[in-house]
């Protein structure tokens, strides 16, 4: 079995704030995409789908399909939160997941096949 004594988490658990989170180097760091200002502080799910839409489809430097690029960012997000995140807030882009499958023409959550 692998030590993790040398990784950003065993930092973190041994106590080192100042250890990078991956979340943050990920944010700081991925060219999947690059999303306008202030998209997931918009308060209206088909705004926030619409804006990933045209993100994930201008981005030249994705490696998956607009769709999941744009839901992956979506999901990414919502993940990085975790329990921080209000529950209006987290519904509202929950939403936003059905209002991007609607987009690109992909069955709703919970919706018949």
């Amino acid at each position: 079995m692998r030590s993790r004594t040398g990784t950003a988490r065993a930092q973190r658990v041994a106590g080192d704030p100042a250890a990078p989170r991956w979340s943050q180097r990920v944010t700081e760091t991925s060219s999947a995409l690059d999303l306008e200002p202030g998209v997931f502080a918009l308060r209206d799910p088909r705004r926030i789908a619409r804006s990933l839409k045209r993100s994930a489809e201008a981005s030249t430097r994705r490696k998956a399909d607009p769709f999941r690029s744009a839901m992956s960012m979506l999901t990414f997000y919502i993940n990085r939160a975790g329990r921080k995140l209000p529950a209006e807030r987290r519904a509202c882009l929950e939403r936003a997941k059905d209002e991007l499958r609607a987009l690109y023409g992909r069955p709703r959550r919970g919706a018949p096949p």
